[in-house]
C-alpha cells in the first residue's frame, strides 16, 4: 500500500509542475492570438471608373465622365489621372494627352462623379478615355 502512496504523489507533483510549465505558456498563446492580419489596402485605381467620354459641342474639348467610390476604412479624396486617346491601344513611344479630377470628400460605399475635362479634339477622331492613375486621400479628422 505505501508503493500505491508514493505513486499517488509522484502523479500529483508531476501535474503540478505540469501545469506550472504549461499554463503560461497556453496564456500566452491565447492573448497572443489579438486581431487577424489586415489586408493591404488596394490601389486607388480599383475605385474609380471612366463612365462616359464625349465631345463637348461647344468647345470640341473632349470630356470623361468619372464615378469614385468610397472606401470602407473612411471618407476621403480622390485625385484621378485620365488619360485622352484616339484609340483605346495605347501606342508605344507615344504619349497620351491627361487631365486631373479631384473628387473630394467620398463617403464609404458612397459613389460621387467629377469631370475630367480634355485638349480640344480633332472633327472626325472618336476618343478613348480611361483612368491612367488615382490616388485616395483619407480626409482629416
Amino acid at each position: 500500500m505505501s508503493a500505491l502512496k508514493w505513486q499517488g504523489w509522484l502523479v500529483g507533483l508531476v501535474t503540478v509542475a505540469g501545469l506550472l510549465v504549461f499554463a503560461p505558456l497556453a496564456l500566452y498563446v491565447w492573448a497572443s492570438g489579438g486581431d487577424p492580419p489586415q489586408a493591404p489596402p488596394r490601389a486607388a485605381v480599383e475605385d474609380v471608373r471612366v463612365t462616359g467620354c464625349r465631345i463637348d459641342p461647344a468647345s470640341r474639348r473632349v470630356v470623361a465622365a468619372v464615378e469614385a467610390t468610397g472606401r470602407p476604412e473612411g471618407p476621403g479624396a480622390y485625385v484621378v489621372t485620365v488619360g485622352f486617346r484616339d484609340r483605346a491601344d495605347a501606342d508605344p513611344g507615344g504619349r497620351a494627352a491627361q487631365a486631373l479630377v479631384k473628387i473630394p470628400v467620398v463617403a464609404p460605399g458612397a459613389t460621387e462623379y467629377g469631370e475630367a475635362v480634355g485638349p480640344v479634339w480633332p472633327v472626325a477622331t472618336v476618343p478613348w478615355c480611361g483612368v491612367a492613375g488615382a490616388e485616395f486621400a483619407r480626409a482629416a479628422r
